[in-house]
């Protein structure tokens, strides 16, 4: 089974930065639109933010717009989320997810083939 692998999380002060990391290992990840999602402890699992697989076009939810920045390095197989100005209500398990050639990106969870197992980002008052 295919995993993505996440990296970066940790804990911060609120108003701190952290960047995460993404890889898809034994996959064309040029061929993917990629996302990442984030749970707290008894929430469902909400978008963040999504960047399409060819025009590179980004998508974010209201909560982080302006603050995080998502980007991709095909050439490293690797998505990034940039995270800044981080607040205590940011703090979840944050999930790397990857969709296989869609026609755009979408805030819809159920339409992502992959996932990882999840990077913690706690972020202190």
């Amino acid at each position: 089974q295919v995993q993505l692998v996440e990296s970066g999380g940790g804990l911060v002060q609120a108003g701190g930065s952290l960047r995460l990391s993404c890889t898809v290992p034994g996959r064309t990840f040029s061929s993917y639109a990629m996302a990442w999602f984030r749970q707290a402890p008894e929430k469902a699992r909400e978008f963040v933010a999504a960047i399409h697989w060819s025009t590179d076009n980004t998508d974010y939810s209201d909560s982080v717009k302006g603050r995080f920045t998502i980007s991709r390095d095909n050439a490293k197989n690797t998505v990034y989320l940039q995270m800044n100005s981080l607040k205590p209500e940011d703090t979840a398990l944050y999930y790397c997810a990857a969709d296989y050639l869609p026609w755009t990106i979408t805030t819809d969870v159920m339409k992502y083939d992959l996932w990882g197992q999840g990077t913690q980002v706690t972020v202190s008052s």
